[in-house]
Order: structure tokens, then sequence, then C-alpha cells
């Protein structure tokens, strides 16, 4: 079994207290689905002034060999464009003007536009809304996709980070929760993860095999909602990828507190249209250069994030259904 981020989907909901999260920002009574960016901008995503952009792309040296690579339709336009759910800190988020996309995958992107010679313009969009949208709209998906059977059916994934679910409980798990046991718990996930299906939805078939009440699955279009109520106690427990959770531990200052083991380590992956063979062997070799010159690995450290570090990028390398 394969966990985190979905082929189809991050999502809504509403907290009761004022939360200051640090870059999570949640504010109180907020409803994601009203705010003014698809992905959860405005506050339910924006960062406070101490997020703010780790990584100077310039930096970074053009590669001519790696740029004269680059297919000639996005090479006219000079620009990347890349689809990304800004809703899931650290890994993509809003920073302190509620607009501006921050977080390690928005650095790596950057990282990648530099040594292209591209200007990168990353664009907050719903997490199901970007994978279809490669090619049309999006140049790059980069938005902490676990790449699994599914999503290498419909598009390219060039690897380039490893990450595991996570699980995470109220400070002192006042309620209790168990992963032993978990049916007719109230449990909060993103939609459309892979928290959500297939591991919730295999624990669930569990549970009726048993005899037991289905796991009240709340399901939210964007992280940190699911965060805030985490804190508010309207849910038992929450799961998402595991920098995900490491995140909002720190930045919750105390309130919650990490439940068992990280499992079910795989590795993320950066989307190219299935058609665009060309663009996804550019960017699985820029990756691979940014890793060797060590560029890589200082933006994940930036952002507390270096655990997650890989020493190879692939092309669609084998994953695990």
């Amino acid at each position: 079994m394969q966990i985190f981020r979905s082929l189809l989907g991050h999502t809504p909901l509403k907290a009761a207290t004022v939360l200051a999260i640090g870059a999570l920002a949640l504010s109180a009574c907020t409803n994601a689905s009203e705010n003014a960016a698809p992905g959860g901008g405005g506050g339910a995503a924006s960062a406070s002034g101490s997020a703010a952009p780790s990584f100077d792309p310039s930096t970074i040296k053009k590669d001519d060999a790696l740029a004269a690579m680059v297919p000639a339709a996005i090479k006219s336009k000079g620009t990347l464009t890349v689809g990304s759910d800004t809703s899931y800190a650290p890994a993509e988020f809003l920073g302190p003007d509620g607009q501006t996309p921050v977080g390690y995958d928005v650095d790596i992107a950057k990282a990648i536009g530099a040594t292209l010679g591209l200007k990168v313009q990353v664009q907050t969009s719903e997490f199901t809304g970007i994978l279809p949208a490669l090619g049309p709209k999006y140049d790059l998906g980069i938005s902490s996709f676990t790449i699994n059977p599914e999503r290498l059916g419909a598009v390219n994934m060039v690897s380039y980070f490893n990450a595991g679910t996570a699980w995470a409980v109220q400070k002192g798990n006042p309620k209790k929760f168990s992963l032993d046991d978990v049916c007719g718990k109230n449990v909060g996930v993103q939609t459309g993860t892979v928290q959500e299906d297939p591991d919730l939805a295999d624990r669930n078939k569990k549970c009726a095999a048993d005899g037991k009440q289905p796991i009240n699955i709340v399901t939210l279009k964007n992280q940190t909602d699911v965060t805030t109520r985490l804190v508010n106690g309207s849910i038992d427990a929450m799961a998402a990828d595991s920098p995900i959770i490491g995140y909002a531990l720190t930045q919750t200052h105390g309130q919650l507190e990490r439940l068992g083991d990280v499992y079910d380590s795989a590795p993320q992956g950066i989307a190219v249209a299935k058609s665009d063979t060309a663009l996804a062997d550019v960017i699985q070799k820029t990756v691979t250069k940014l890793i060797s010159d060590g560029s890589y690995k200082k933006i994940l450290e930036g952002w507390g994030n270096a655990d997650g570090a890989i020493t190879k990028s692939e092309i669609n390398p084998a994953a695990s259904s």
C-alpha cells in the first residue's frame, strides 16, 4: 500500500478559534472555498511574516547545454508555467502577502527555471485540476505528487523527493486515538490524497469486514483546514505526507503531536504531460544537475526537509501499488 497526495486531489472547512500557526496562518471561521485563490489562498493558506522565500534563483547559473534541450514552444515563451496547490506548507503555500507562492517545491521550480534560462510562473490551482491541465495550461505540475501506478498511467513523473505518511493528534492525545482502532473515529485528510484513498479507504474496508463502524473520513480541499480542525478538536486525528505533518507540528507551537512512525515512504514526482517526453527528459537532467551541484540539498535544508532528499532522479520510476 502506498500513501500520499493522490492522482485526483487535495479540500473546505471551519475553525472556531483564531490560530496563528506561522506559515499556515489559519484564521477563525475560515471557509477555504470562499477564498479568492482556488488552492486555498487568502487567509487560509497565507503565511506569516516569518515565512519568506528562502531561495534566490540568481545564485543558479544557466546551463547552456540543458537550455538548448528545452522544447521550442517553451523556449519561445521564455517561461515555465507550473501548476501547484499552494495550501500544503512547507512544500507549497502562499507567503505573507497571501498571493506569492513559497515553499521548497516553489524553490525547486525556480532553480529548474534558472538552470534552463527560463522565468518561472507558479500558478495556484486545486490539486485535482493540475494533472488534467498539463500541456494546455501548465508545463509542469509540482505539488507533492506521490509517484504511483495511477499517475504513471496518466502523466510522466520525474522523481525529486521522498516522503511517507504520518499521523498527528492533539497534544497528549486526549481522545486516546490509536492507529490500531480507527473504526468509528473522525479522521481528517486532504481531498484526493493517497491518505484518503487507498489508505483510509482500505482501513474502512477492514472496519466493514470486522463488523465495526466506518471511519468518518473528513475530506477537505486544503491541508491547512484539516490542521485547523485537529487543533480545534473537531476531528480525532489527521493523516498527511510526513513533511507536512512535521511542519504542522512546528507551526502549531505544541498543540499537536505525531502519532506512530512514518510509513509507506515513496518518491514524489514533477509531473509532465504524457506526450511531452522531451520536456520530461530535460527536467530529469536538470534535477540531476541540481542534486550534483548541491543546490537541491541547500533548498531542502532551508525548509527543514533535507531528510526527504534523493540521490538520483528518474523518469517514471517503478512505483508500488
